[in-house]
């Protein structure tokens, strides 16, 4: 296959949080926990939840439109939106044509994909950078939108402790040569699947009445010590790996960006790699983990603090359901480095 003249940016990211915030004493006042315990074991302090009448598209909608403002651009000259979700408005049609259709565009196309929530991060990243890099599209939009709290089981304490509402979205466009994503490996543990999963669970209360969700009776279920157990076992070596094939040793990363899964987790890995936190940044503690928004949104946090800067090097990881799994290198990207690329 040949190289394209050119590279893969991300040239804005967008984000959207929801205005309401949750504390851990409100969580403690009707879940079989306390502030503390939360603290201690997840990392989460607050979280952000959407309004009973917000929905992924909404969220997701604000990202975009977002990204677009950072760019200098209308949402109109976005030639394809991809949307990453578990928690789509509908069956069908597809989130990003609802989110378009919000966000005001009038053309173009858009179709969503589903990696498993959190790994979106990185997954829809890569089928975004692979139309790009086609030609074909010189400007794509990766909007990663999720309302988990939607999906809750109003009395189970694993997840609804961890989770936040959120979106993301990476813009993603032609770039100069040798610059930008560089390279994306994607894996997947199918002896996993059932770690973290959502399904039609009819589910009986406390007091003997049909529970429900936001999506009736489906409801989302995770097995967080095997996720754990993965997540601390297997992704420092992966990553170690991923970099070494790039020809590239952990300390000639400059930015470590991980999936918001768990404070201790994210902590756990970096220590296990022998990285210092000052070369990460995190947000699990203020928004909780907003599946596949997460990682995108601790980007464009580096980002607007000058945490990550133009000509330094990232690795981005991502994991979640399925168990999927995956990294990218990105050296980001100058504004300078968008002008005149591409087709």
């Amino acid at each position: 296959m040949s190289v394209p003249p050119f590279g893969v940016g991300i040239r804005a990211i967008g984000r959207y949080v929801p205005e309401r915030v949750v504390t851990n004493d409100e969580l403690a006042a009707r879940l079989p926990t306390t502030s503390e315990w939360i603290h201690e074991h997840i990392g989460v302090e607050t979280r952000r939840m959407a309004a009973s009448g917000e929905w992924s598209s909404d969220l997701g909608a604000h990202a975009l439109v977002d990204a677009c403002a950072q760019a200098g651009i209308t949402p109109d000259q976005v030639d394809l939106v991809i949307c990453g979700t578990f928690t789509p408005d509908l069956m069908l049609p597809s989130t990003a044509v609802a989110i378009m259709r919000k966000a005001g565009m009038d053309g173009g196309a858009g179709f969503d994909v589903n990696s498993g929530g959190c790994p979106g991060g990185v997954f829809a990243l890569d089928v975004g950078r692979r139309y790009v890099q086609s030609g074909e599209y010189a400007r794509v939009a990766v909007v990663l939108t999720d309302v988990s709290s939607k999906l809750f089981d109003p009395e189970d304490r694993t997840i609804g402790v961890i989770f936040g509402d959120a979106a993301a979205c990476y813009l993603l466009e032609p770039a100069a040569a040798g610059r930008g994503i560089r390279r994306v490996t994607l894996r997947s543990e199918p002896a996993g699947y059932w770690t973290a999963y959502v399904a039609r669970e009819p589910r009986t209360g406390a007091d003997g009445r049909p529970k429900s969700s936001a999506f009736g009776e489906n409801f989302t279920t995770m097995e967080g010590r095997e996720i754990r157990d993965f997540v601390l076992g297997t992704l420092p070596k992966f990553i170690e790996s991923f970099v070494h094939d790039q020809g590239l040793g952990v300390a000639d990363i400059d930015f470590f960006a991980l999936h918001q899964a768990n404070l201790r987790l994210v902590h756990g890995v970096l220590d296990t790699l022998g990285v210092p936190l000052s070369r990460t940044l995190t947000n699990i503690e203020r928004i909780g983990n907003t599946s596949g928004a997460s990682l995108p949104l601790v980007l464009r946090e580096a980002t607007d603090t000058g945490r990550l800067r133009a000509g330094q090097r990232a690795v981005l990881v991502a994991f979640g359901s399925g168990l999927n799994y995956g990294a990218a290198l990105v050296e980001w990207n100058a504004p300078g480095d968008f002008a005149h690329h591409g087709p």
